[in-house]
């Protein structure tokens, strides 16, 4: 009887031990802005389905606001297989893949759904295979992640000539900064974690983000204005440790691509509903909304911006790219 007992005991262990064995495959996934952002509340939705659907062996474990580093430091990390997925803005990645900047510059999209046509077609796939040749990184989608809009502390922004030697922070790209210096602004790249406490202690002028970057960042409880530019339509990308990805079963990637392409779906459009109301929000809150003429800061940066890129673009991408249909 004991000899049975015993044996159960074993047996119900071992079960115990390939159940816990069976659920190791785990993706560390990170995000540099808050958990309240539809970015990182993206991540969560997809890690409900992926486990849903392997049966609890595959698990994804959400890293927001910087918890694992700065934009840089989670790309390499990702890059070094020591992190297994990052979502981040596509400009980001041009230290491999230098005409990617492309799809982040100003004024090069019309909305959200011309961005994602672009990006789902030969130039995305061309960046992709370029990111997997250099270094060992795979875009598994493309996110909307909203239009761009600057903010001031004090100053009521109405034409580019305001901007003059105003600082603005810029994420650490160099498109943004050449944007920025088109202006005639003093671009100060600076980590998204250091930029709430930088605008409450005056250290930088204003900043520019899309409108629920803006609210989930806090930054309209220490920025008066709202200047809604619309300078850049920004694209994120979600990359994978290429090691990593090819290591996994078929039926696992099936199960993982499908629920970030489901995950991708409901943020954007979470995104877009966001935007259509955050305008309001803000103006109740305390903050002044100026509308302003938007192709006077257009021209600067384009004129600016694009001859100096186009070694790196190639010549004609950028037109290329702003005329699909």
């Amino acid at each position: 009887m004991k000899s049975a007992r015993l044996s159960l005991t074993l047996l119900a262990a071992a079960c115990a031990a390939g159940g816990a064995f069976a659920q190791e495959i785990v993706l560390r996934w990170s995000d540099v802005v808050p958990a309240s952002h539809p970015s990182v509340q993206m991540i969560e939705r997809i890690a409900a389905d992926v486990k849903a659907k392997s049966g609890g062996r595959i698990g994804i474990q959400a890293f927001p606001a910087g918890q694992l580093g700065s934009s840089r430091d989670t790309i390499e990390a990702v890059a070094n297989g020591t992190q297994q997925i990052v979502t981040e803005g596509a400009a980001n990645f041009g230290a491999w893949v230098p005409a990617i900047s492309v799809v982040e510059s100003p004024y090069i999209w019309r909305d959200g759904d011309h961005l994602v046509k672009a990006m789902a077609g030969p130039v995305g796939k061309a960046f992709n295979d370029e990111l997997v040749a250099k270094r060992g990184m795979r875009i598994l989608g493309t996110t909307y992640y909203g239009t761009r809009h600057l903010t001031t502390s004090s100053k009521n922004v109405q034409k580019p000539a305001d901007l003059a030697g105003f600082k603005l922070r810029v994420p650490e790209n160099d498109v943004f900064k050449a944007m920025a210096e088109a202006w005639g602004a003093r671009p100060t790249p600076m980590n998204f974690g250091e930029l709430y406490l930088a605008l409450k202690q005056g250290t930088v002028d204003g900043q520019e983000n899309p409108l629920p970057t803006i609210k989930s960042g806090k930054f309209d409880e220490v920025q008066k204005y709202l200047v809604l530019t619309g300078h850049i339509i920004t694209p994120r990308l979600v990359v994978v440790n290429e090691n990593f990805w090819k290591a996994l079963k078929p039926a696992d990637q099936k199960i993982i691509q499908d629920a970030i392409d489901a995950g991708i779906t409901w943020q954007n459009a979470e995104l877009a509903r966001q935007e259509k109301e955050l305008v309001d929000t803000f103006k109740a809150g305390g903050m002044t909304v100026v509308n302003v003429d938007v192709e006077q800061f257009r021209k600067p940066v384009v004129a600016a911006v694009v001859p100096k890129f186009e070694s790196r673009w190639g010549k004609g991408t950028y037109e290329k790219l702003h005329a699909i249909k």
